[in-house]
């Protein structure tokens, strides 16, 4: 679509004015008063098309409530109860339940929980009851620690607000840090398989990770499926490897993968930067260039990624950060620097969010691009 967003909000816009038009011609003031009313239908003849004559549509043009085994009070919605998957339960209910009182008071708090699969969206209601009680500021930095072991299903840690940190020990799947808003997560393998010298091959999170996030901080010990950071707005992430796509439509933040990554990087993405640590000498070929190029590391690149790889070896325990910092000077040479086009123009909208809480922050026109050495999405 090579329209704008405005043009698409008038296109629905004139949708609703014709269905609001077809329902008056029918004398029916609502959608809802329709429903069930298949005497309102009739068949189109197609005789051009053929294969149209052999279609039996009496069945969708009988009235819903004529049918024998239909009751004449059956209602004409459906109304069964929701179908929850047998052992399906809301861990955040458990959660709250320990939490609130410390949150409404803004006081510190830390809880330990298993998790298996089928607990799904993991800190999203935390998330947002912290939003409830504080808005937009959330709480004090790690005032909220949530502590977990096992395999988390989809979207652990969505929307986690400033003041959340959510630390897994095991592994998670796909959409972990789904709209991350400022709070920060934290991810290792199972203390029983050790950090042997290729632990770091492990995936840990699955695909489309980050996506959408405007602030926070990722810290994985292992590496992630495809899309990761696909339209990462301003969140920070460390991860160890990544599948293709990654970094895609990214708009803001920085991303740094301490291993391989597969193909179609940075497509689409405007803003950001990445680092990514090419030992195989490949990455250059996975790139795509349609939006982005690669830079020369500076000395603040090389302090920054250094940083960096310091701090998620002291969240994780992640045997690669430390053999990494070991062989600092041989490895630093090694590290790409992706910088979107953009990034360079003089001219320009910048959109970055802040790292404390995570708010989109939109840059004047004419705005520089953020300062060497300077995390992007942070101020």
């Amino acid at each position: 679509f090579r329209g704008t967003p405005e043009q698409v909000v008038t296109y629905f816009g004139f949708v609703a004015r014709e269905v609001r038009e077809l329902l008056a011609s029918l004398g029916a003031p609502s959608l809802d008063t329709i429903i069930g009313h298949a005497e309102l239908l009739e068949r189109r003849e197609r005789p051009e098309v053929p294969a149209a004559r052999m279609l039996d549509l009496s069945a969708l043009l009988r009235p819903a409530a004529s049918t024998s085994a239909t009751p004449p009070d059956t209602p004409v919605r459906c109304v069964t109860s929701r179908n929850e998957r047998p052992g399906s339960t809301y861990l955040d209910d458990e959660i709250l339940t320990e939490c609130t009182g410390h949150v409404e008071a803004g006081l510190p708090f830390s809880g330990f929980y298993d998790l298996r699969n089928h607990h799904l969206a993991v800190g999203a209601r935390v998330a947002g009851f912290v939003a409830s009680r504080h808005g937009q500021e959330g709480l004090p930095q790690g005032r909220l620690h949530l502590r977990f072991r096992g395999s988390a299903g989809q979207s652990f840690g969505a929307f986690a607000v400033r003041g959340m940190r959510l630390d897994l020990e095991g592994e998670a799947n796909d959409y972990v840090g789904k709209g991350l808003s400022g709070g920060e997560i934290c991810i290792r393998p199972f203390r029983q398989i050790g950090y042997g010298p290729a632990t770091h091959r492990n995936t840990l999170v699955g695909n489309t990770c980050l996506y959408g996030a405007t602030g926070g901080r990722l810290f994985v010990a292992g590496q992630a499926g495809s899309r990761f950071a696909v339209r990462n707005s301003g969140a920070l992430a460390v991860i160890e490897g990544a599948g293709n796509h990654c970094c895609e439509y990214m708009t803001g933040g920085t991303v740094l993968i301490l291993g391989p990554v597969g193909r179609n990087f940075a497509a689409g993405m405007s803003h950001g930067v990445a680092f990514v640590l090419d030992e195989s000498g490949e990455f250059p070929g996975r790139l795509n260039r349609s939006m982005v190029d690669l830079d020369p590391l500076t000395a603040e690149d090389g302090e920054l990624i250094l940083g960096l790889i310091h701090e998620h070896q002291e969240r994780t325990g992640s045997a690669r950060a430390r053999q990494i910092i070991l062989s600092w000077p041989e490895v630093l040479p090694r590290f790409r620097k992706v910088v979107p086009h953009a990034a360079r123009a003089p001219i320009g909208v910048v959109a970055a969010a802040e790292q404390d809480g995570g708010r989109l922050i939109e840059g004047a026109k004419g705005a520089a691009p953020p300062a060497a050495g300077q995390v992007p999405g942070t101020r």
